[in-house]
């Protein structure tokens, strides 16, 4: 595995020689180059010239656990009993539900890279090292999971509040748990819930947002539906750490406002940034579809859908939303 600190020395974008990295590092200048072909297995785009060695033409945005709390509003040290960042794990999402023993609140999971991201309806969460922000959030609430009805929304909601914050505007949001920028997914969101469904919850917030990632790696042309990066919307480059604190000042702040309230008090500020208010849409749900207009949502988060001029609210689990 690629080590952390030849991706902190390579994280300067200038050029580094291999013999020097390998002493730095007590390996082999084969090692080092075995490493630099992992680098590129991971997405990262690595140049080799000979005489001056390496280069990561772009440098690495690094995430910084000091940096983010040094960007967070007071709110996130105050909330957080945990932070764990690895550079590389199977999914963030698991890292929380392997340590839920020790902590069930306050508890935060990052990491540079995921071969096991995991997304809604099983799929995958794909994206190159040190490019994307993955990180999952521990959370816990009372009342059990009647008390959860609309958290993914309010999720979703502050992670676009947040973006607006850093000036990148035109971010829509998919019923339950995506965020949109021109019909192409940006960001998206997993809840899993661990606890008494009529007591103390739980959850494991995951989140992936697309920050930077090239149309040609591999892992963009893996990804099976359209897709755009914030670097892209805003046309600069976005710093991680930045972003990652504004993403989790707004969505603890929200959250603390959730668990008193609910959702209601979100219903109106959800429904401005709809990307299918209004619009005729089909739900998909197994092997069922189902065409209507989409009057957005409940106080429970649910969906609404005008047919035969009856208003239904459709709940989440599997069902998908297509507009036509």
């Amino acid at each position: 595995m690629v080590e952390l600190a030849l991706l902190k020395i390579l994280a300067d974008g200038k050029f580094h020689s291999g013999t020097d990295l390998g002493q730095y590092l007590s390996l082999s200048r084969s090692a080092i180059w075995k490493q630099m072909k992992e680098l590129q297995e991971f997405g990262v785009e690595v140049y080799s010239v000979r005489g001056r060695g390496y280069r990561i033409p772009k440098g690495l945005d690094l995430l910084d656990v000091d940096k983010l709390l040094g960007d967070s509003s007071p709110v996130v040290q105050q909330s957080l009993a945990h932070i764990e960042l690895q550079t590389f794990t199977d999914s963030t999402n698991l890292m929380a539900l392997r340590n839920i023993q020790e902590y069930k609140h306050g508890a935060l999971y990052l990491t540079e890279y995921q071969h096991n991201g995991r997304g809604r309806r099983g799929r995958t969460w794909l994206g190159p090292l040190a490019s994307n922000l993955y990180f999952s959030l521990m959370w816990r609430f009372s009342g059990g999971a009647a008390a959860l009805e609309g958290l993914s929304l309010v999720v979703g909601l502050s992670i676009a509040q947040a973006l607006i914050q850093q000036g990148i505007n035109g971010v829509e949001l998919k019923w339950p748990n995506d965020l949109l920028y021109q019909n192409r997914k940006l960001a998206g969101i997993l809840l899993e819930m661990q606890g008494d469904a009529s007591g103390d919850v739980s959850v494991v917030i995951g989140v992936g947002i697309n920050v930077r990632m090239s149309q040609e790696s591999q892992h963009a042309k893996d990804i099976t539906q359209p897709w755009v990066d914030l670097a892209s919307i805003a046309d600069r480059d976005i710093d991680r750490n930045k972003l990652l604190a504004a993403v989790i000042s707004k969505l603890l702040e929200n959250l603390t406002l959730f668990a008193k309230s609910g959702f209601s008090g979100f219903i109106d500020d959800w429904q401005k940034m709809h990307a299918f208010q209004d619009s005729y849409v089909k739900l998909i749900n197994g092997k069922n579809e189902i065409e209507g207009i989409c009057r957005g949502v409940n106080t429970q988060g649910a969906l609404l859908l005008e047919r035969n001029s009856k208003v239904e609210a459709y709940h989440g689990g599997e069902i998908s939303v297509r507009k036509l």
